[in-house]
């Protein structure tokens, strides 16, 4: 089988893990390392032995796939580079700078029919994956993703940095247009914020509440999720989570009506945990990254409909996100 030629643009840290899974893939060859740093780019290429870059340009007519990891401001420009020469692209989130130029990128993509994937790889992680194969239908999330401050990425505040994965995420559970969003943001060491706290409404009902910070004491990435059909509490970063199902407690919601009208019924002995159908959720561990490259390279080749996070998708988190930052604007602390 004729394997796909890959290249990341961006050896930094994020580069080099995107270097990292292409080479371990059987199905592509890592062609090439591109970044205007031409040190750099050498040190990385020569860990995978392959060509070293430091023009983008020299791709054209090399490679079928592209991975781009550099700074969020050139997004648009090199995705432009490839998607006109028919090269399929992986932006790493967020999508561009911009709604604007997010938005080129996913009408170029249309206009050449070009696989574009957005790099939103906690969509990718074990516990995501578990939680899309229960088919929930949430009224209410509530996402928590903080961390201490980790001297990076200072060139976008906490919102299109950290905040974006979970609204990636929960646009993709709510499956519902935005009807409404209230924020409010801090920011206390970059010129962005560093703090912010979301309420999104959807036109479904649903309703999320997201906080994201970059200046916390410890790292925690959880969330919750209400519906009809199941309460879940999930941890990211543990990769385990509990799933307590309404089916499974259907004698014991009746068993309390049908005691609460007995009139002298004594509850103080009656352990309300005791009585729950509580499961531990179905995770199947796999590195996020690797998945999220391998569903890229299956959609590249046609063997499958789409990329796991499609540019349309990468766009609508960026709306959201803008949404965010323009009622944090509204309601900046003096």
């Amino acid at each position: 089988m004729k394997k796909i030629r890959t290249a990341v643009v961006g050896a930094g840290k994020m580069g080099a893990i995107h270097a990292k899974v292409y080479d371990q893939l059987e199905d592509c060859e890592l062609v090439a390392v591109v970044d205007v740093d031409k040190a750099r780019a050498d040190a990385l290429a020569e860990v995978y032995g392959c060509a070293s870059l430091g023009d983008c340009r020299e791709l054209i007519g090399r490679v079928d796939a592209v991975t781009v990891s550099a700074p969020t401001i050139h997004h648009r420009d090199l995705a432009k580079v490839f998607i006109d020469h028919g090269i399929a692209v992986m932006i790493e989130k967020p999508l561009a700078a911009s709604t604007a130029e997010a938005r080129e990128i996913v009408d170029l993509a249309a206009k050449n029919k070009v696989v574009v994937a957005v790099g939103h790889s906690e969509r990718c992680n074990p516990v995501v994956q578990a939680m899309k194969r229960l088919h929930i239908e949430p009224k209410f999330i509530e996402a928590n993703r903080i961390s201490p401050y980790p001297f990076r990425s200072t060139d976008v505040g906490v919102v299109l940095d950290v905040m974006i994965h979970d609204i990636d995420i929960i646009l993709s559970l709510a499956a519902s247009p935005v009807r409404k969003v209230d924020a409010v943001g801090v920011n206390v060491i970059a010129d962005h914020e560093d703090i912010c706290n979301a309420r999104i409404v959807f036109e479904n009902g649903c309703i999320a509440n997201l906080t994201a910070s970059r200046l916390a004491l410890k790292t925690e990435r959880k969330v919750r999720v209400f519906s009809s059909q199941a309460y879940l509490s999930l941890d990211y970063l543990k990769k385990e989570g509990i799933v307590i199902k309404a089916d499974g407690n259907v004698n014991v919601v009746e068993w309390i009506r049908a005691r609460q009208q007995e009139d002298n019924f004594d509850f103080g002995d009656v352990n309300w945990m005791d009585m729950l159908h509580i499961e531990q959720l179905d995770i199947q561990d796999a590195e996020p990254l690797r998945v999220e490259q391998q569903a890229f390279l299956e959609a590249v080749a046609g063997k499958s409909d789409r990329p796991e996070v499609t540019a349309e998708e990468g766009l609508a988190a960026m709306e959201c996100a803008e949404a965010i930052l323009a009622a944090v604007k509204e309601h900046k602390w003096q």
